[in-house]
């Protein structure tokens, strides 16, 4: 005996919300962009051609596809034809794939993301879920979609470039010695400008035509031979200009791509070559990609933003301010590991923004080594007076105040240094294990008030119970989301190119994070309160159906 089964039936229900379960991760999607401002969607407004689809309804299916862990475009189609969810978010639309990628890079979904990230904070406040005391922030490196083999690094640009330079000089002298061309007037002694390039090109040509309309002319064998072979070095000289030009403004254009940084790819002209995390085999590999910078707290990602360059010293005064202008108001602590801590950072969040960072320095682990604190050779063990202003070596020697220096990075930011000198370093025994200065010289010490300081307050504030416990949670909050996106998402790797692009495909995939676990969370705390938060749209079907199978004729003719 099996159940009744027919394909030439309609089969009810006519409603696809009707099949989900009552903790669909539809629902999630769904109440999450209907909280988006409506304001927001004016953007899309058009009042010309074809009806396009609503972005709610494009925001709808990306998410939901995102928090399936699929991101290709194609797929995204095929799944808004075959998964209940993704019919019921589409409401029966189809929209292409061509579409889908469209509404995926719009410079205007980026506001979008922007109000979801908002509005879901808020959310997250309100029902008590985050506490809004700390903010904990952390990089990672995601690969662009980039071929990996088509790198272009700077250094050897500006090689390559000045070798130009010097090829393009010498030529030029070696065409005015051999009175190949009367000489042009030049903006710099030191390097040819292209235009100037372009100028010696058509001089040569102009020689290299007379030179034709000679051989023409004449009707000497003798002479239309000569004149082959003195026009030979005009014709290769020409084409080693015209070659200098095309490499020339191949480099300039390489030099405005790079905008700073030390690499490019080929492919997507935004990504940067960064050493990725190592591979099974223990392999690190250089990889086109972009640098992450998550703020979160309670494992959900409350702001985001790409950065080019590897590091994450550079990145935390802009991705602050980036919060700041487009999230929300900074907490009282600022928490971040030790590749923040620097003298800029700590100078911007303690004095520019009031606000504590718990931010460690790279050799804060080390300090409170037993063999740190017993190395006589250390600076930091030194015996310090502050009445003469000098330090005592290991050898009973004093270093005296010298004078006062000061660095600038490349950066622009500039430190200020005390230099103490010892007096006499000459004969001591233990000049070889103090210092690496030549003979002759003697022990120097750099010493940077202002940095001691920022390390004295943060060893102060890492000690006391509230703040050490706030540090903490560091490791528990942002790194369990970077490896939720990568090993349970599967998103290591992006699908369109360019920063921008890259910002909006990231938004997406951390907010189908944070649903996921949003969703995970209420279904599991929730009991017969589900129905009352998610209330379907769709109650009053029963009743049309009724009315529905009243209004249908059912006519029955036996054999």
């Amino acid at each position: 005996m099996f159940t009744y089964y027919n394909m030439n039936q309609v089969v009810l229900p006519l409603d696809f919300e009707m099949k989900l379960q009552e903790n669909d991760i539809a629902y999630t999607v769904h109440e999450m962009v209907e909280q988006i401002p409506e304001e927001a969607f004016d953007g899309f407004a058009r009042d010309t051609g074809c009806p396009s689809y609503h972005p709610k309804m494009m925001m709808k299916i990306i998410l939901c596809a995102y928090t399936q862990s699929v991101f290709s475009g194609r797929k995204i189609e095929a799944l808004l034809k075959d998964s209940v969810r993704m019919m019921w978010l589409a409401q029966g639309y189809e929209p292409s794939y061509r579409t889908i990628n469209r509404f995926r890079v719009n410079p205007l979904t980026k506001e979008l993301l922007r109000q979801c990230f908002v509005q879901f904070r808020c959310q997250l406040v309100q029902e008590d879920v985050i506490d809004d005391e700390a903010v904990f922030i952390d990089g990672t490196k995601l690969e662009a979609n980039a071929n990996k083999f088509t790198f272009v690094w700077r250094r050897m640009s500006e090689r390559y470039s000045d070798q130009l330079i010097e090829k393009s000089n010498r030529f030029y002298e070696e065409l005015l010695d051999k009175e190949i061309i009367p000489g042009i007037e030049r903006e710099s002694a030191d390097e040819l400008t292209t235009e100037e390039l372009q100028t010696i090109t058509e001089q040569v040509d102009e020689t290299v035509a007379s030179y034709d309309q000679k051989i023409e002319e004449s009707t000497d064998t003798q002479e239309r031979k000569r004149l082959r072979s003195e026009r030979k070095e005009p014709k290769q000289y020409r084409k080693q200009f015209q070659d200098m030009i095309t490499r020339k403004e191949k480099y300039q254009k390489d030099m405005e791509i790079f905008r700073g940084r030390n690499s490019y790819s080929k492919t997507d002209h935004d990504a940067t070559f960064m050493r990725m995390k190592d591979d099974y085999m223990r392999n690190g590999q250089l990889k086109p990609g972009y640098n992450l910078q998550l703020a979160t707290e309670g494992q959900y990602s409350l702001a985001y933003q790409v950065f080019p360059n590897p590091t994450d010293t550079r990145t935390l005064i802009p991705f602050l301010d980036h919060i700041e202008n487009h999230f929300f108001d900074l907490p009282a602590y600022i928490v971040g590991d030790a590749g923040y801590g620097s003298e800029p950072n700590y100078e911007d969040v303690r004095f520019q923004r009031e606000r504590t960072p718990l931010i460690t320095y790279n050799n804060y682990r080390k300090e409170k080594k037993k063999k740190y604190k017993e190395d006589p050779f250390n600076v930091a063990n030194w015996p310090y007076d502050k009445e003469t202003d000098t330090f005592t070596c290991p050898a009973g020697q004093a270093l005296r105040y010298q004078y006062d220096s000061r660095r600038t990075d490349r950066h622009g930011y500039t430190r200020f240094f005390k230099v103490y000198e010892c007096d006499d370093c000459t004969g001591c025994p233990l000049r070889a294990s103090c210092t690496k200065a030549k003979e002759g010289n003697n022990r120097k010490i750099y010493y940077n008030e202002t940095w001691e300081d920022h390390k004295s307050y943060m060893r102060e504030k890492l000690s006391e119970p509230e703040t050490k416990d706030i540090y903490k949670q560091r490791k528990v909050d942002v790194e369990p989301v970077f490896g939720f996106l990568k090993a349970c998402l599967c998103f290591r790797r992006f699908s369109v190119r360019g920063t921008e692009n890259v910002e909006n495909e990231l938004g997406f995939a951390l907010m189908a994070v944070n649903l996921r676990k949003y969703n995970a969370t209420i279904a599991n705390s929730a009991s017969g309160d589900w129905k009352d938060r998610y209330r379907k749209s769709s109650d009053h079907l029963f009743t049309m159906i009724g009315v529905f199978l009243l209004r249908v004729r059912v006519s029955y003719v036996p054999d």
